[in-house]
């Protein structure tokens, strides 16, 4: 009887932290559904101007 106490006083002193531990690993989890449920208004940046920098600044990095 003693180590079924003894077990169950130990089990009792690791739940709350079990229980913590598994609520910080489900509650990314269990938020998608909740962002996934919203109307579709997303709000983006705007998109910026291209210029046509970028393949002379390859070009010219290639070559030094």
């Amino acid at each position: 009887m003693n180590a079924i106490t003894e077990n169950s006083l130990s089990f009792l002193r690791v739940l709350p932290r079990a229980l913590l531990i598994l609520t910080m690993l489900a509650a990314p989890v269990l938020a998608v559904p909740m962002v996934r449920g919203d109307l579709g208004q997303t709000i983006e940046a705007p998109s910026l101007k291209k210029k046509g920098m970028g393949f002379v600044l390859l070009v010219s990095l290639q070559r030094g």
